[in-house]
């Protein structure tokens, strides 16, 4: 009898579960724009005969839920987005659905954040995995994360700002040839008449690898929001407000008594986003001059939403670091084994820096989507830099050794406002803004002997031509409004940019230069640029996931105060016009782009603050072209990858005769192919890991003498990380797995290494590290709700 009943409760069931299963199905597909870009965090609201269900599309904008075998109405909507409404009947196949909406604010903008595999040529992003997962023995590493055809490369070993270079150009740390303007939460880190160089990213030293929350990578001036420097793309770090977890440590150590450690704490306040973080490191690297670099850096963030839709907030970042350092060390002498790779010449080289700057922010969002942001900075540096580039060159007695002095107060504000609007029933955009940046400087070059700054007075200096003293008070102001309008046709298949921006800039100096004639340099010059942009989008098809672009865009570089004093006939401002088109297919495992490049810079005067002369750069021209690709091979395993291939790189009108042909003069001292790739494991069984490669070719030192040339170099880093327990992570890396012999930057020109020695024309080097293994833990304590 018993076996009778159970016989008959489980017929009982499964004819239920079948009738279930014949009126359920599955409701799946993707929220994507007209150019096919992937929406994440889309709200999903389905109307049934039985009530709602709830559902939100993932990273990569997919959704997936069981729904009734009826007809049902579904709502798609979210952060500025524009709302959709589809209505399915019963017969309506209802997997591997399009549902196509437009933004009412561009992911450029940064209210919303196009993540996962959509790749375009005019912008990427990067989300906060690497780095949230990765072990940074080095803060230079997470420049190298960008790829984008960026290249850089350390002159100190560590602990001075990178060398840049990107589509051909050289823009030295940041600010000539157009430059590669860097941001942080909106903050300018490239400073202007700065003590070592143009545009010096040397504040960048103070971030912290676990803060970041993404990034995005302009590439090229095509923002009529950003100015100076932007000429060869623009990248703006976003860090986090808060941490998901209310207590976060990571304690790692490694090659060349390398240790560094990372400690924040959120608290989990009703409307508020909040943090405190501090991140101590030191290592000495593999120098036979000890590195001794040690950074301390704080971080934190107040953030109250007050209101649903406005929000207030404090941020600050105070850092510093000491280093010495090697220098650029002859390779003659190195490939004569004479000098080791990693030994030096003078071992007084290195640096000083200590940084603080605090911000405000306000924000405020209407229904309308119209948003108006608002923030101010003010920021303290002080900055010195002993460096020996040529030895004994111009002081066969004492060296020549230098300090650059850098002591700098500055402000800067930025106000936005962005109105959506509909045009004849397309959507549209307009954005109004105006950025303020100003910088009080006192800026010097010092003969120095073992970091005393003396030298030029001793008797055998006072009267020497080549040996230069600078002292200068520098006042440099930009102001700078802008406006962008961004309008869809044809249901949001083409989408049209159109902006125009002005900078203004003054520069007033009063200072001095001492060699063997002191030379006043006093004086007040100011400068004005119009800088165009226009950008076309263009989505032909309904389904087929192919988007074609045209950008155009007119960058701007500004010149040391000093240089525009000095010679207030050459330009004080430069400008870089960039023209890209390309096209982009996106479907969800696989993602691919080409484009075409072609940048045309103005004359440039260069102000060289290592020695005070003042080198003049023609008109210059690149052009090349750009590929990328994103493959997602499985649900834990994917593939990325990039190159920048430089075609040409010149200056125009400037020959010179070679083996009895005439020939143009080259763009020197940046590499022609830029590549990249990486192989990335996600969330398997609690393992993150990657295997990455970067490549660059072997590139000109010399524009007229193809036979100097710095060599080129292929790198493999490696990372792994385990989640042990939902609180705490075990974190490896291995940086050149191959253990690759190369150096990060070259440059030629004449040194003498001794007193008595003969001054020769030579290239100069900095090695790159040999293979370096790293060993941390990761606490994660208190998650948030």
């Amino acid at each position: 009898m018993r076996a009778e009943i159970f016989f008959v409760v489980l017929l009982s069931l499964l004819f239920a579960l079948n009738v279930c299963a014949q009126n359920t199905r599955t409701f799946s597909g993707t929220v994507i724009t007209q150019q096919f870009e992937l929406i994440p965090d889309v709200s999903i609201e389905i109307e049934t005969s039985d009530g709602k269900i709830a559902a939100t599309t993932d990273a990569e904008g997919a959704f997936s839920a069981q729904v009734p075998n009826e007809s049902i109405s579904v709502k798609f909507f979210g952060n500025n987005i524009a709302p959709v409404t589809r209505i399915f009947a019963a017969t309506d196949a209802l997997v591997r659905l399009q549902i196509k909406t437009s933004f009412i604010i561009r992911p450029i903008n940064e209210n919303v954040t196009i993540e996962a595999n959509t790749i375009t040529p005019e912008i990427e992003f990067r989300n906060d995995s690497v780095y949230k997962n990765t072990l940074f023995g080095r803060d230079d590493q997470l420049i190298q994360t960008l790829n984008a055809g960026i290249n850089a490369g350390q002159h100190e070993g560590g602990g001075k700002s990178l060398e840049i270079r990107r589509f051909g150009f050289n823009t030295d740390h940041g600010g000539v040839n157009g430059g590669v303007k860097i941001l942080v939460d909106n903050i300018q880190q490239n400073q202007g008449t700065q003590g070592h160089g143009q545009g010096y990213l040397g504040n960048l030293k103070s971030l912290s690898p676990e803060l970041v929350e993404d990034i995005s990578i302009i590439n090229g001036p095509f923002s009529a929001a950003y100015g100076d420097f932007s000429g060869l793309g623009v990248v703006q770090i976003r860090q986090r407000e808060s941490l998901p977890n209310e207590f976060t440590a990571r304690i790692q150590g490694g090659s060349f008594n390398t240790g560094r450690g990372f400690f924040a704490y959120s608290p989990q306040i009703k409307n508020v986003s909040a943090f405190i973080a501090y991140e101590p490191s030191y290592m000495d690297g593999p120098f036979e001059n000890s590195l001794r670099y040690r950074r301390d850096n704080f971080t934190g963030n107040f953030t109250w939403k007050y209101k649903e839709n406005e929000a207030v907030g404090l941020k600050f970042n105070a850092g510093r670091n000491d280093f010495t350092s090697s220098g650029q060390i002859p390779l003659d002498e190195v490939f004569g084994g004479r000098l080791d790779r990693f030994g030096f010449v003078d071992p007084e080289n290195g640096g000083k820096v200590q940084l603080g700057t605090v911000g405000t922010y306000f924000r405020k969002e209407w229904k309308s989507g119209a948003t108006f942001k608002a923030d101010a900075f003010v920021g303290r540096s002080l900055f010195d830099l002993w460096s020996n580039f040529t030895f004994f060159l111009a002081d066969p007695v004492y060296g020549d050794e230098i300090q650059q002095h850098d002591s700098r107060l500055q402000e800067g504000a930025n106000v936005q406002f962005l109105q959506p609007y509909k045009f004849f029933g397309n959507q549209a955009i307009v954005t109004f803004g105006s950025n303020f940046h100003f910088n009080q400087v006192n800026v010097g070059l010092y003969p120095s002997i073992s970091r005393n700054p003396n030298r030029k007075f001793q008797p055998e200096n006072i009267n020497n031509p080549d040996v230069l003293l600078t002292s200068a008070q520098a006042n440099v102001n930009n102001y700078a409004g802008y406006v962008q309008n961004g309008m869809d046709f044809f249901n949001g298949h083409l989408h049209v940019e159109a902006g125009l921006r002005w900078d203004y800039f003054s520069f007033d100096v009063d200072g001095f230069e001492l060699s063997d004639t002191e030379t006043i340099l006093k004086g007040k010059e100011s400068a004005a640029r119009f800088q165009p942009k226009l950008a076309v989008t263009w989505s032909p098809f309904e389904r087929f996931p192919m988007t074609f672009y045209g950008n155009y865009g007119r960058g701007i570089a500004s010149q040391d105060a000093r240089g525009v004093i000095r010679n207030p006939d050459a330009p004080k401002i430069s400008t870089t016009d960039f023209y890209q088109t390309g096209t982009s297919y996106n479907a969800r495992r696989f993602s691919a782009t080409g484009s075409f490049f072609f940048i045309d810079r103005s004359n440039e005067q260069v102000y060289i603050p290592d020695d005070g002369s003042i080198e003049f750069a023609g008109r210059s021209r690149s052009y090349g072209i750009e590929a990328k690709t994103s493959i997602r091979i499985n649900r834990f395993l994917s593939f990325n990858g990039g190159l920048t291939q430089v075609l040409e790189a010149f200056y125009p009108g400037e020959f010179y005769e070679a083996n009895n042909s005439r020939r143009r003069v080259a763009i020197d001292s940046a590499p022609r192919t830029v590549a990249n790739g990486s192989l990335v494991l996600s969330e398997l069984r609690g393992f993150n890991s990657s295997l990455s490669w970067r490549h660059i070719s072997s590139y000109r030192l010399d524009g007229e003498d193809d036979a100097i040339r710095a060599a080129g170099h292929d790198v493999v880093d490696f990372r792994i990380s385990k989640r042990l327990r939902k609180w705490i992570d075990l974190n490896f890396s291995i940086d050149n797995l191959l253990n690759k012999r190369y150096f990060e930057t070259q440059n030629f020109f004449e040194s003498r290494i001794c007193p008595t020695c003969e001054p020769i024309e030579r290239i100069h080097a900095t090695p790159g590290y040999s293979t370096t293994f790293n060993v941390g833990v990761t606490f994660r304590l208190g998650a948030k709700e």
